[in-house]
């Protein structure tokens, strides 16, 4: 997830300074919103580093697809020792790159609308892809995607790409898991209603935030951060009669990192109760593990969709390029 008041994406690297050279360093390639000074960087990098000894370093590399992108570049000279933020749907192709080490955690106990078991991948957060929309300018949004297909060329919606965005992919495949063979005729329908697809979701948010459009793909969660940290309760998210499409935000060590057992401390210490804490009120997603206390007042009020959609990891990958192909072919001009 991302912080929605961000209207431009945003390159951080939370690194201690004056560090000791005797520290161990664990680098971790994340997305641009987990850095940004509202997010679960600057509350997970003192917590771990409290306990491990060593420097936490974070490295945002954009989106989550993004983040992936720079380690398939990389390759074995990768910096990384551990990349968080990526999501089910890029599970299949990173772990085609050989580059990922299994966590060793055991068996991982998940508070998780669906049943996780995978060697590699840890998950931290969760939530639904939906359409964010501001009460005071639309008090009748549409109630499906189907309705979506059908709106006047007046209404703009925002979306973002899924080549570099897990969210524009997420978008991709909850097409393609409610319209299988008809997804590109959706895409035809839409493309009137498109103001712009953005290269990530940080751009994307901060346009509607400013007014350019009446909706913008975001998640079922994003509202809560302005009613709770904005006392904002103007913002909402549109739930679609088809169900949602759920993101499961994972993280994995790499197999090339000199830091193993500090990058299994750090896989570890992502499931432990200061990590998952900080997540609802900082990434605005719901935690891997509910905290001891519960969530926070006001996440309550979301839409919780009755209809989770989720393609597994390696159909989603089968599933993914045909449909970005059919999809641009339905957008082009």
């Amino acid at each position: 997830m991302r912080h929605p008041s961000l209207a431009a994406v945003v390159t951080l690297a939370l690194a201690g300074a004056g560090t000791a050279q005797d520290r161990p360093v664990l680098t971790v390639y994340t997305y641009d919103s987990f850095v940004t000074e509202w997010g679960p960087g600057p509350v997970v990098k003192p917590a771990f580093e409290a306990i491990c000894g060593c420097d936490l370093q974070f490295v945002a590399a954009g989106d989550g697809a993004a983040v992936l992108a720079r380690l398939k570049l990389e390759g074995e000279r990768t910096a990384a020792d551990v990349v968080l933020g990526l999501d089910t749907a890029l599970i299949a192709p990173a772990n085609d790159t050989g580059m990922f080490a299994p966590h060793d955690l055991g068996d991982l106990a998940l508070d998780l609308p669906l049943a996780w078991s995978d060697p590699v991948w840890v998950p931290f957060d969760w939530g639904f892809f939906a359409f964010v929309y501001d009460k005071t300018r639309l008090p009748d949004p549409p109630a499906s995607l189907a309705e979506l297909r059908t709106l006047p060329d007046s209404f703009k919606i925002i979306i973002q790409d899924p080549r570099s965005s897990t969210p524009g992919l997420g978008l991709l495949l909850w097409v393609k898991h409610v319209f299988e063979d008809q997804a590109d005729a959706f895409w035809a329908d839409i493309r009137p209603n498109i103001l712009t697809v953005t290269a990530g979701w940080s751009e994307a948010y901060g346009m509607f935030l400013a007014g350019e459009a009446d909706m913008v793909l975001s998640y079922s969660t994003s509202p809560a951060y302005h009613l709770i940290a904005e006392g904002n309760d103007s913002k909402a998210a549109a739930e679609f009669a088809e169900g949602h499409y759920i993101q499961i935000e994972v993280a994995a060590r790499l197999a090339a990192s000199d830091q193993q057992q500090l990058a299994q401390d750090f896989l570890r210490f992502i499931l432990s109760e200061p990590f998952q804490t900080a997540i609802p009120t900082t990434n605005w997603m719901y935690p891997a593990i509910t905290p001891q206390a519960g969530l926070p007042g006001g996440f309550e009020t979301l839409i919780r969709p009755a209809r989770p959609l989720l393609y597994p990891p390696l159909q989603a990958d089968m599933i993914a390029g045909p449909a970005l192909a059919e999809g641009q072919a339905a957008l082009a001009p």
